[in-house]
Protein backbone atom coordinates (compact mmCIF):
# COMPACT_ATOMS: atom_id res chain seq x y z
CA UNK A 1 0.00 0.00 0.00
CA UNK A 2 3.22 2.05 0.63
CA UNK A 3 4.36 1.59 -2.97
CA UNK A 4 0.82 2.46 -4.13
CA UNK A 5 0.41 5.70 -2.16
CA UNK A 6 4.04 6.42 -3.64
CA UNK A 7 3.27 6.11 -7.23
CA UNK A 8 0.00 7.73 -6.97
CA UNK A 9 0.93 10.77 -4.74
CA UNK A 10 -1.59 10.46 -2.48
CA UNK A 11 -1.38 9.56 1.30
CA UNK A 12 -1.27 5.79 2.86
CA UNK A 13 -4.54 6.41 4.45
CA UNK A 14 -5.97 7.60 1.14
CA UNK A 15 -4.75 3.93 -0.30
CA UNK A 16 -6.53 2.72 2.42
CA UNK A 17 -9.88 4.06 2.20
CA UNK A 18 -10.06 3.61 -1.88
CA UNK A 19 -8.91 -0.20 -0.97
CA UNK A 20 -11.44 -0.24 1.47
CA UNK A 21 -14.29 1.39 -0.75
CA UNK A 22 -14.74 3.97 2.10
CA UNK A 23 -17.42 7.15 1.86
CA UNK A 24 -15.86 10.55 1.03
CA UNK A 25 -13.05 10.25 -1.28
CA UNK A 26 -13.03 12.09 -4.98
CA UNK A 27 -13.93 10.38 -7.86
CA UNK A 28 -10.34 11.70 -9.44
CA UNK A 29 -8.44 10.17 -5.99
CA UNK A 30 -10.17 6.94 -6.49
CA UNK A 31 -9.20 6.93 -10.25
CA UNK A 32 -5.52 7.62 -9.44
CA UNK A 33 -5.17 5.37 -6.86
CA UNK A 34 -6.64 2.22 -8.99
CA UNK A 35 -4.09 2.95 -11.95
CA UNK A 36 -1.54 3.42 -9.80
CA UNK A 37 -2.71 -0.27 -8.06
CA UNK A 38 -3.52 -1.91 -11.28
CA UNK A 39 0.35 -0.77 -12.58
CA UNK A 40 1.52 -2.47 -9.84
CA UNK A 41 -0.22 -5.34 -9.70
CA UNK A 42 -1.35 -4.52 -6.40
CA UNK A 43 -4.10 -7.17 -4.09
CA UNK A 44 -4.89 -6.29 -0.86
CA UNK A 45 -4.49 -9.16 1.78
CA UNK A 46 -7.49 -9.70 3.62
CA UNK A 47 -6.83 -11.71 5.84
CA UNK A 48 -4.15 -9.74 7.31
CA UNK A 49 -6.48 -6.31 7.53
CA UNK A 50 -8.86 -8.49 8.45
CA UNK A 51 -6.51 -9.84 11.77
CA UNK A 52 -6.34 -6.00 12.34
CA UNK A 53 -10.19 -5.23 12.64
CA UNK A 54 -12.56 -5.18 15.92
CA UNK A 55 -15.07 -7.03 14.03
CA UNK A 56 -12.61 -10.18 12.33
CA UNK A 57 -14.60 -10.44 9.25
CA UNK A 58 -13.20 -12.53 6.71
CA UNK A 59 -15.17 -11.33 3.68
CA UNK A 60 -15.62 -15.18 3.11
CA UNK A 61 -19.11 -17.05 2.94
CA UNK A 62 -19.70 -20.59 3.16
CA UNK A 63 -22.08 -22.25 0.58
CA UNK A 64 -22.88 -26.01 1.67
CA UNK A 65 -24.98 -27.95 -1.38
CA UNK A 66 -26.18 -31.54 -2.14
CA UNK A 67 -23.54 -31.86 -4.88
CA UNK A 68 -21.45 -29.52 -6.95
CA UNK A 69 -21.68 -31.35 -9.69
CA UNK A 70 -25.41 -31.03 -10.23
CA UNK A 71 -26.92 -28.65 -12.07
CA UNK A 72 -29.55 -27.19 -9.47
CA UNK A 73 -26.34 -26.79 -6.85
CA UNK A 74 -24.30 -25.11 -9.98
CA UNK A 75 -27.40 -22.81 -10.27
CA UNK A 76 -27.19 -22.05 -7.33
CA UNK A 77 -23.48 -21.74 -6.37
CA UNK A 78 -23.62 -19.19 -9.52
CA UNK A 79 -26.39 -16.96 -7.99
CA UNK A 80 -24.82 -16.63 -4.51
CA UNK A 81 -21.58 -15.42 -6.52
CA UNK A 82 -23.26 -12.82 -8.19
CA UNK A 83 -24.47 -11.38 -5.20
CA UNK A 84 -21.11 -11.80 -3.32
CA UNK A 85 -18.91 -10.19 -6.38
CA UNK A 86 -20.62 -7.11 -5.49
CA UNK A 87 -19.70 -6.44 -2.23
CA UNK A 88 -16.04 -8.12 -2.88
CA UNK A 89 -16.62 -11.21 -0.99
CA UNK A 90 -15.09 -14.32 -1.72
CA UNK A 91 -17.68 -17.64 -1.49
CA UNK A 92 -16.32 -20.85 -0.48
CA UNK A 93 -18.51 -24.21 -1.53
CA UNK A 94 -18.98 -27.89 -0.21
CA UNK A 95 -20.78 -30.86 -1.52
CA UNK A 96 -22.36 -32.38 1.45
CA UNK A 97 -24.17 -35.59 -0.24
CA UNK A 98 -27.35 -35.38 2.00
CA UNK A 99 -24.72 -37.11 4.64
CA UNK A 100 -25.91 -35.17 8.46
CA UNK A 101 -22.19 -36.03 9.51
CA UNK A 102 -20.61 -34.58 6.46
CA UNK A 103 -23.00 -31.53 7.17
CA UNK A 104 -22.23 -31.15 10.94
CA UNK A 105 -18.58 -31.20 9.82
CA UNK A 106 -19.03 -28.58 6.95
CA UNK A 107 -20.34 -26.12 8.89
CA UNK A 108 -17.08 -27.15 11.66
CA UNK A 109 -14.72 -26.80 8.84
CA UNK A 110 -16.43 -23.21 7.86
CA UNK A 111 -17.05 -21.99 10.88
CA UNK A 112 -13.27 -22.72 12.43
CA UNK A 113 -12.24 -20.74 9.52
CA UNK A 114 -14.61 -17.27 10.14
CA UNK A 115 -16.56 -17.24 7.76
CA UNK A 116 -18.96 -14.07 7.36
CA UNK A 117 -22.05 -16.56 7.31
CA UNK A 118 -23.67 -19.75 5.75
CA UNK A 119 -25.43 -20.24 2.78
CA UNK A 120 -27.10 -24.37 3.02
CA UNK A 121 -28.85 -26.76 1.25
CA UNK A 122 -30.02 -28.43 4.41
CA UNK A 123 -29.61 -32.50 4.58
CA UNK A 124 -33.03 -33.30 5.02
CA UNK A 125 -32.55 -34.08 8.91
CA UNK A 126 -33.01 -32.34 11.88
CA UNK A 127 -30.94 -29.60 12.42
CA UNK A 128 -30.99 -29.12 16.14
CA UNK A 129 -27.26 -30.80 16.34
CA UNK A 130 -26.09 -27.76 14.42
CA UNK A 131 -27.50 -25.14 17.18
CA UNK A 132 -24.76 -25.24 18.96
CA UNK A 133 -22.89 -23.62 15.68
CA UNK A 134 -25.54 -20.79 15.16
CA UNK A 135 -24.76 -20.18 18.72
CA UNK A 136 -21.61 -18.89 17.81
CA UNK A 137 -22.84 -15.33 15.64
CA UNK A 138 -22.70 -17.06 12.42
CA UNK A 139 -25.75 -16.05 10.47
CA UNK A 140 -27.03 -18.38 8.17
CA UNK A 141 -29.90 -18.89 5.41
CA UNK A 142 -31.38 -22.07 4.09
CA UNK A 143 -32.21 -22.72 0.66
CA UNK A 144 -34.19 -25.24 -1.46
CA UNK A 145 -35.53 -27.02 1.42
CA UNK A 146 -36.93 -25.43 4.92
CA UNK A 147 -34.58 -26.04 8.15
CA UNK A 148 -35.97 -28.94 10.90
CA UNK A 149 -35.65 -27.53 14.57
CA UNK A 150 -33.84 -24.55 13.15
CA UNK A 151 -35.79 -21.36 13.12
CA UNK A 152 -33.67 -19.27 9.94
CA UNK A 153 -34.11 -17.45 7.18
CA UNK A 154 -35.23 -19.97 3.77
CA UNK A 155 -35.67 -19.53 0.07
CA UNK A 156 -38.02 -22.20 -1.02
CA UNK A 157 -39.94 -23.08 -4.19
CA UNK A 158 -43.34 -23.91 -4.30
CA UNK A 159 -42.93 -27.85 -5.10
CA UNK A 160 -46.16 -28.79 -4.61
CA UNK A 161 -48.31 -26.47 -6.76
CA UNK A 162 -45.35 -26.63 -9.40
CA UNK A 163 -45.64 -30.78 -8.71
CA UNK A 164 -49.44 -30.22 -9.42
CA UNK A 165 -49.49 -28.27 -12.49
CA UNK A 166 -46.66 -30.65 -13.98
CA UNK A 167 -49.23 -33.89 -13.26
CA UNK A 168 -52.48 -31.54 -14.84
CA UNK A 169 -50.63 -30.88 -17.72
CA UNK A 170 -50.72 -34.46 -18.63
CA UNK A 171 -54.29 -34.97 -17.60
CA UNK A 172 -55.40 -32.20 -19.96
CA UNK A 173 -53.58 -34.05 -22.38
CA UNK A 174 -55.67 -36.82 -21.79
CA UNK A 175 -53.48 -38.85 -19.54
CA UNK A 176 -55.43 -40.81 -16.65
CA UNK A 177 -52.63 -43.59 -15.72
CA UNK A 178 -49.88 -41.29 -14.71
CA UNK A 179 -47.02 -43.33 -12.78
CA UNK A 180 -44.92 -41.29 -10.29
CA UNK A 181 -40.95 -41.00 -9.57
CA UNK A 182 -39.92 -39.32 -6.19
CA UNK A 183 -36.47 -38.75 -4.43
CA UNK A 184 -35.26 -39.41 -1.06
CA UNK A 185 -38.17 -39.71 1.58
CA UNK A 186 -36.08 -37.36 4.10
CA UNK A 187 -36.35 -34.69 1.76
CA UNK A 188 -39.54 -32.43 2.46
CA UNK A 189 -39.07 -30.98 -1.52
CA UNK A 190 -40.02 -35.07 -2.34
CA UNK A 191 -42.67 -34.70 0.07
CA UNK A 192 -44.21 -31.76 -1.20
CA UNK A 193 -43.71 -32.73 -4.95
CA UNK A 194 -45.44 -36.17 -4.32
CA UNK A 195 -48.40 -34.22 -2.39
CA UNK A 196 -48.80 -32.61 -5.91
CA UNK A 197 -49.05 -35.58 -7.89
CA UNK A 198 -51.49 -36.91 -5.48
CA UNK A 199 -53.32 -33.38 -5.54
CA UNK A 200 -53.43 -33.57 -9.28
CA UNK A 201 -55.22 -36.85 -9.29
CA UNK A 202 -57.51 -36.43 -6.32
CA UNK A 203 -58.92 -32.93 -8.40
CA UNK A 204 -59.04 -35.26 -11.56
CA UNK A 205 -61.15 -37.70 -9.27
CA UNK A 206 -58.27 -40.56 -10.19
CA UNK A 207 -57.06 -43.36 -7.72
CA UNK A 208 -53.34 -43.77 -6.98
CA UNK A 209 -52.24 -46.79 -8.80
CA UNK A 210 -49.77 -47.47 -6.15
CA UNK A 211 -47.72 -50.49 -8.12
CA UNK A 212 -46.81 -47.30 -10.47
CA UNK A 213 -45.44 -45.08 -7.46
CA UNK A 214 -41.83 -45.07 -7.01
CA UNK A 215 -40.25 -42.95 -4.32
CA UNK A 216 -36.84 -42.65 -2.32
CA UNK A 217 -35.19 -42.76 -5.72
CA UNK A 218 -31.31 -41.34 -6.12
CA UNK A 219 -29.93 -40.82 -9.10
CA UNK A 220 -30.55 -41.46 -12.78
CA UNK A 221 -29.57 -45.07 -12.86
CA UNK A 222 -32.42 -45.88 -10.07
CA UNK A 223 -35.02 -44.61 -12.50
CA UNK A 224 -34.12 -46.46 -15.00
CA UNK A 225 -33.92 -49.50 -13.15
CA UNK A 226 -37.33 -48.84 -12.33
CA UNK A 227 -38.92 -47.84 -15.83
CA UNK A 228 -37.04 -51.22 -16.91
CA UNK A 229 -39.03 -53.05 -14.52
CA UNK A 230 -42.31 -51.55 -15.27
CA UNK A 231 -42.32 -51.50 -18.85
CA UNK A 232 -41.97 -55.45 -18.33
CA UNK A 233 -45.01 -56.08 -16.64
CA UNK A 234 -48.36 -56.30 -18.75
CA UNK A 235 -50.09 -53.23 -17.82
CA UNK A 236 -48.18 -49.64 -17.73
CA UNK A 237 -48.66 -45.83 -17.44
CA UNK A 238 -49.20 -43.99 -20.44
CA UNK A 239 -46.91 -41.10 -18.80
CA UNK A 240 -44.43 -40.63 -16.38
CA UNK A 241 -44.15 -37.64 -13.85
CA UNK A 242 -40.29 -37.34 -12.84
CA UNK A 243 -40.06 -34.86 -9.36
CA UNK A 244 -35.73 -34.79 -10.20
CA UNK A 245 -34.24 -33.96 -12.70
CA UNK A 246 -31.56 -36.88 -12.30
CA UNK A 247 -35.09 -39.27 -12.58
CA UNK A 248 -36.57 -37.71 -16.05
CA UNK A 249 -32.79 -38.15 -17.45
CA UNK A 250 -33.27 -42.50 -16.06
CA UNK A 251 -36.68 -42.35 -16.95
CA UNK A 252 -35.99 -41.00 -20.41
CA UNK A 253 -32.78 -43.68 -20.97
CA UNK A 254 -35.27 -46.43 -19.93
CA UNK A 255 -38.06 -45.28 -22.45
CA UNK A 256 -35.73 -44.62 -25.32
CA UNK A 257 -34.17 -48.17 -24.71
CA UNK A 258 -37.88 -50.05 -24.93
CA UNK A 259 -38.44 -47.40 -28.41
CA UNK A 260 -40.94 -46.14 -26.07
CA UNK A 261 -39.81 -42.36 -25.40
CA UNK A 262 -42.48 -41.55 -28.65
CA UNK A 263 -45.82 -43.21 -26.71
CA UNK A 264 -45.09 -42.60 -23.58
CA UNK A 265 -45.01 -39.12 -22.43
CA UNK A 266 -43.06 -37.69 -19.74
CA UNK A 267 -42.26 -34.27 -17.56
CA UNK A 268 -40.17 -33.93 -15.42
CA UNK A 269 -39.08 -31.37 -12.37
CA UNK A 270 -36.05 -29.23 -12.54
CA UNK A 271 -34.63 -28.26 -16.08
CA UNK A 272 -30.91 -29.49 -17.35
CA UNK A 273 -29.09 -29.01 -19.87
CA UNK A 274 -30.39 -30.18 -23.73
CA UNK A 275 -33.66 -31.11 -21.89
CA UNK A 276 -34.88 -29.47 -24.98
CA UNK A 277 -32.26 -30.89 -27.66
CA UNK A 278 -33.95 -34.45 -27.04
CA UNK A 279 -36.34 -36.08 -29.20
CA UNK A 280 -38.95 -35.98 -27.62
CA UNK A 281 -37.47 -32.52 -26.24
CA UNK A 282 -38.45 -32.47 -22.46
CA UNK A 283 -41.34 -30.80 -20.61
CA UNK A 284 -40.25 -29.61 -16.80
CA UNK A 285 -41.62 -27.75 -14.10
CA UNK A 286 -38.53 -25.96 -13.80
CA UNK A 287 -37.03 -23.42 -10.82
CA UNK A 288 -35.05 -20.51 -11.07
CA UNK A 289 -32.31 -21.61 -9.29
CA UNK A 290 -29.62 -19.52 -9.81
CA UNK A 291 -32.29 -16.12 -8.53
CA UNK A 292 -32.63 -18.25 -5.27
CA UNK A 293 -28.97 -17.94 -4.89
CA UNK A 294 -28.94 -14.85 -5.31
CA UNK A 295 -31.69 -14.08 -3.09
CA UNK A 296 -30.24 -16.10 -0.33
CA UNK A 297 -27.13 -14.21 -0.38
CA UNK A 298 -28.67 -11.07 -0.29
CA UNK A 299 -30.62 -12.36 2.90
CA UNK A 300 -27.55 -12.91 4.23
CA UNK A 301 -25.98 -10.43 4.01
CA UNK A 302 -28.53 -8.47 5.49
CA UNK A 303 -28.29 -10.68 8.56
CA UNK A 304 -24.31 -9.91 8.22
CA UNK A 305 -25.22 -6.35 8.20
CA UNK A 306 -27.90 -6.41 11.07
CA UNK A 307 -24.85 -7.85 13.13
CA UNK A 308 -22.46 -5.37 12.58
CA UNK A 309 -24.91 -2.64 13.60
CA UNK A 310 -24.98 -4.13 16.29
CA UNK A 311 -21.61 -5.22 16.97
CA UNK A 312 -22.68 -8.51 17.89
CA UNK A 313 -24.79 -11.42 16.75
CA UNK A 314 -28.36 -9.99 16.75
CA UNK A 315 -29.67 -11.41 13.63
CA UNK A 316 -30.74 -14.72 15.59
CA UNK A 317 -33.17 -12.35 17.30
CA UNK A 318 -34.56 -11.03 14.05
CA UNK A 319 -37.78 -12.92 12.87
CA UNK A 320 -36.90 -15.53 10.47
CA UNK A 321 -38.56 -14.78 6.53
CA UNK A 322 -39.46 -17.04 4.31
CA UNK A 323 -38.90 -15.70 0.82
CA UNK A 324 -40.06 -18.29 -2.27
CA UNK A 325 -38.89 -17.90 -5.66
CA UNK A 326 -41.93 -19.53 -8.00
CA UNK A 327 -41.30 -22.54 -10.07
CA UNK A 328 -43.01 -22.67 -13.98
CA UNK A 329 -44.30 -24.91 -16.75
CA UNK A 330 -42.07 -25.70 -19.58
CA UNK A 331 -43.55 -27.27 -22.31
CA UNK A 332 -41.81 -29.00 -25.01
CA UNK A 333 -42.80 -32.36 -26.88
CA UNK A 334 -42.71 -35.16 -24.30
CA UNK A 335 -45.68 -34.08 -22.85
CA UNK A 336 -47.58 -33.25 -25.92
CA UNK A 337 -47.90 -37.45 -26.53
CA UNK A 338 -51.36 -38.70 -26.80
CA UNK A 339 -52.37 -41.59 -24.39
Amino acid sequence: MRDVAALAGVSLKTVSRVINREPGVSTALVSKVQRAADQLDYRPDFTASNLRRADRRTSTVGLMVEDVANEFSAAVHAGVEEAARGRNMAVLTASIAEDPVRERDVVRAFTSRRVDGLVVVPSGVDQNALWNERNIGVPWVFVDRAPRGVAADCVLTNNREGAREGVRHLLDAGHRDIAFLGGSLRLDTAQERYEGYLDALSGAGLAVHQEWVHRNLHNADAATDVIRRLLATGERPTAIFAAQNLLAMGVFRALREADLHHQIALVGYDDFALADMLDPAITVVAQDPRAIGVRAAELLFERIADDDAAEGPASADREPRVHVVPSYLIVRESSLIRP
